[in-house]
């Protein structure tokens, strides 16, 4: 294969919403600085802004505050989070929002030209085609080259400082070795850890996108940054089979949650994002089942406009409907919660990071779903996350680029080679497969109305260190099945970061999202950050105190 070596001042790693913000600001702020985005799929259309949404989540509407905003996540969080991140990112939320109407985006406004809101944070767009509007975006800018279909694998570390990746080619048989003086990861979440929803042919339809892997999660974890709470696991509470958000009914037309018996049971559990998945399960259980939102009633006006919002974002409902001949106002939609995901824009999970969003590893930032600490961030708060990162980097991106050392080259070629040779015993799907029934079973996912025990859990890591083992001996044919197994990898040492922070957390904070049936009560002892540092092999458990909206947190090292 062939090796290419690359030098760029600041490198993204990643070109969805905070990838692309964060080169965009960086045009702005730092003209001369040269900016390198790295993309698996193809910015236009990767990320997940791809298939469109149809509401920003995060806005401070008329008569709220940014301080409104960081009471309203910590609450649905139970205390758990970064009261400084969430302000400094809920202080620029409406700023990026214009620039995002200014950049092509529709937002939807009212007879006096206002926005037209949703609820108390949410305001109404048409989405569909948010992310080419932000690839444009990124092509205008003369100091951004993007590398799309290049896959980021690990990174460059030295003296606990970033100095670059190494990443190999998806479509083609290239291997890059890129250098940097600062390094912002944006590469999401991670999906498909846990057995989901529909299983085989139709795996595919879930929430979050199937091709967030935890990619940047695993890199920082193998690199020794420190990571945080991955214990909060995210479900999502989504229509049954299509797994399309439900929000858009619950804030659009007021649906209510109920049972088989036209019963309303939010109220009798909770309405922050876990209580209302966990009163699902819980009625489910007790035989209420299966449960709904109720949307029969609605005006026929409002069933349109319905059938119209979810083709910004989940076509896969609005066809449900047409193929069944039905309409949401001729009777209510069934929902059902999601497998867990590991995502730092709806929960904490993420790098532990300070107020600049730079990690433990001096001149690696994170923005927006790797980033930790900061929940409820959305699409408007990954851009302010990618803003804030990216004007911290232009500030560091100071010092010298030194050359990639020719032994460190010539042991990555060897070590992505091996992939290449004799023949493989079993297969990426196989093995990917395997890790997300170990995760159902012990780790906490659907078959177990997502409780987990210690004894589970010890088993569960003991497997998928096995998984691990076993993922060095497939052998693989070109560069996707490279990139296929690559992302295996990445899981199953994500899928160890979940299980360590499950392990030691001992209380039940969030229901259904770490569910601990070993302690199922709620201890305020536990009213802090668990972090980790992997090292060895093994997760080194950390605990950080909470910190104040108004301090400015800084790492110590």
């Amino acid at each position: 294969m062939e090796t290419i070596q690359l030098e760029t001042d600041i490198l993204i790693l990643g070109g969805g919403a905070a990838g692309c913000y964060a080169a965009i600001t960086l045009q702005d702020t730092a003209p001369d600085v040269k900016v390198l985005i790295v993309e698996k799929a193809n910015i236009k259309r990767s990320g997940c802004l791809a298939a469109g949404v149809n509401a920003l989540n995060a806005y401070i509407v008329p008569g709220k505050t940014p301080e409104f905003y960081v009471d309203y996540a910590k609450k649905d969080a139970h205390g758990i989070v970064r009261e400084d991140l969430l302000l400094s990112m809920s202080q620029r939320l409406n700023r990026v929002t214009h620039r995002l109407e200014h950049m092509g985006l529709v937002i939807l406004k009212d007879e006096n030209g206002k926005y037209v809101t949703r609820g108390n944070r949410n305001i109404k767009i048409n989405g569909e085609n948010i992310k080419p509007i932000l690839a444009d975006a990124v092509e205008t800018c003369p100091n951004v080259t993007v590398l799309n279909h290049v896959n980021a694998v690990e990174y460059i570390v030295e003296d606990n400082t970033i100095a670059g990746v190494f990443a190999n080619g998806v479509l083609e048989e290239k291997l890059y070795v890129i250098r940097c003086k600062a390094c912002i990861c944006a590469t999401g979440g991670a999906a498909g850890l846990y057995r989901p929803n529909n299983p085989g042919f139709s795996r595919h339809k879930m929430w979050y996108p199937p091709f967030n892997t935890g990619a940047g999660y695993a890199m920082g974890i193998r690199a020794g940054a420190e990571m945080t709470t991955f214990e909060m696991r995210f479900i999502a509470l989504r229509c049954k089979d299509t797994i399309a958000p439900t929000g858009t009914l619950a804030q659009g037309v007021g649906a209510k949650q109920v049972n088989a018996k036209g019963e309303v049971y939010e109220q009798k559990y909770g309405l922050t994002t876990s209580q209302r998945v966990y009163g699902t399960v819980m009625e489910n259980k007790e035989g209420r089942g299966p449960c709904y939102l109720r949307t029969k009633g609605i005006s026929a006006e409002q069933a349109d406009s319905l059938k119209r919002a979810y083709l910004n974002m989940a076509p896969s409902q609005t066809l449900k409907w047409l193929e069944n001949g039905s309409s949401p106002d001729e009777e209510n939609v069934e929902i059902e919660g999601t497998e867990p995901y590991i995502i730092g824009g709806h929960t904490a999970s993420g790098y532990w990071v300070d107020a600049n969003r730079m990690s433990t590893i001096d001149g690696l930032f994170a923005a927006g779903d790797v980033a930790g600490g900061s929940p409820q961030k959305y699409v408007t708060g990954a851009l302010a996350e990618g803003e804030i990162a990216a004007e911290a980097a232009a500030k560091y991106a100071h010092k010298q680029l030194k050359p990639a050392p020719a032994d460190y080259i010539e042991q990555q070629a060897q070590a992505v080679g091996k992939y290449f040779t004799n023949i493989s015993l079993f297969t990426t799907e196989q093995l990917e497969e395997a890790m997300q029934g170990v995760m159902d079973r012990y780790a906490g996912g659907i078959s177990t109305d997502y409780g987990f025990t210690e004894s589970g859990l010890q088993l569960a890591d003991r497997k998928i260190q096995r998984l691990i083992q076993l993922s060095e001996s497939i052998r693989v044919s070109d560069m996707q099945e490279l990139t296929r197994l690559f992302e295996l990898q990445e899981r199953l040492l994500v899928c160890r970061a979940v299980i360590a922070h499950l392990a030691d957390r001992k209380e039940t904070r969030w229901h259904c999202f770490a569910e601990n049936l070993d302690y199922p009560e709620t201890d305020d002892t536990w009213l802090q950050y668990v972090n980790s540092r992997y090292a060895d092999g093994t997760f080194h458990m950390l605990h950080r105190e909470l910190t104040g909206r108004y301090e400015t947190y800084e790492h110590t090292h």
